[in-house]
């Protein structure tokens, strides 16, 4: 299974000079959740925006055409389609990002877990692409007010495609 997984303000804004756009730690607790155990697919600018580096107990895959040596605790792939192919029958295999990566995959994706932030961030240079809403079931919808933990409310939804 396909899956994309991404955090989108009121206009699919998902990240300005390289940075998420709103911290919500609900967020960040269920995308830990989701992927864990699991095959991650990014990226290079992705990669590069991750605090920590590789992000532990995942297959972290980094697809780039200018790195010639894989970032420590990764696979590096030079294309989309090696790194789907190197997954394999993997279970799932999680999108997270960047723009191209998820404009690329979403015609091919088996399911959407979106955190729809109930904001429209002041900057933003990268966008989550356009969703047909006709190909799309949402199968879970939770929403969430802002609190201390996060700056604004938002709703955590997941689709299948029809």
């Amino acid at each position: 299974m396909l899956t994309l997984i991404c955090a989108l303000d009121r206009q699919r804004a998902i990240g300005f000079e390289g940075h998420m756009l709103f911290r919500l730690r609900a967020d960040l607790q269920r995308f830990k959740a989701l992927t864990s155990g699991h095959t991650v697919i990014m990226g290079r600018k992705t990669f590069d925006s991750l605090p920590k580096g590789a992000l532990p107990n995942r297959r972290n895959f980094v697809i780039s055409r200018s790195l010639t040596e894989a970032p420590a605790g990764t696979y590096l792939f030079h294309s989309l389609e090696d790194a789907l192919q190197a997954a394999g029958d993997a279970e799932e295999i999680f999108i997270i990002g960047g723009s191209s990566v998820y404009e690329a995959t979403l015609p091919m994706a088996d399911r959407l877990c979106l955190t729809h932030i109930h904001a429209t961030a002041p900057q933003a240079d990268v966008f989550f692409p356009e969703i047909d809403e006709t190909q799309w079931n949402c199968t879970f919808r939770e929403d969430y007010p802002a609190d201390a933990q996060n700056e604004q409310p938002f709703t955590f939804a997941d689709y299948i495609r029809l």
